[in-house]
């Protein structure tokens, strides 16, 4: 491949996602990342990634009737992942 491939291949970086949770009786138990605009939300900092998360999905906090059945939505959480550049 190319000389800038190269350079990064075997790169990591720790950042945050936003993931989502949800507990039903149909589904189970439900977590993954938040997708925007068809790819993850990634942040740099937990700060930036509590901010969308409140912004887009406070008002869960709010229903308890999206709380439970048959929904069983709970509020997401940042959590830190790691992105790697693979060969």
């Amino acid at each position: 491949m190319g000389k800038l491939h190269d350079e990064l291949e075997g790169y990591s970086m720790n950042i945050w996602a936003a993931q989502w949770r949800s507990n039903n009786q149909r589904d189970g138990i439900s977590k993954y990342i938040i997708n925007e605009n068809c790819k993850p939300a990634l942040f740099r900092t937990r700060k930036e990634c509590r901010h969308f998360i409140e912004s887009h999905y406070g008002y869960i906090a709010r229903r308890e009737d999206l709380q439970q059945e048959p929904f069983g939505w709970q509020m997401p959480i940042p959590v830190k992942v790691k992105v790697e550049v693979i060969g």
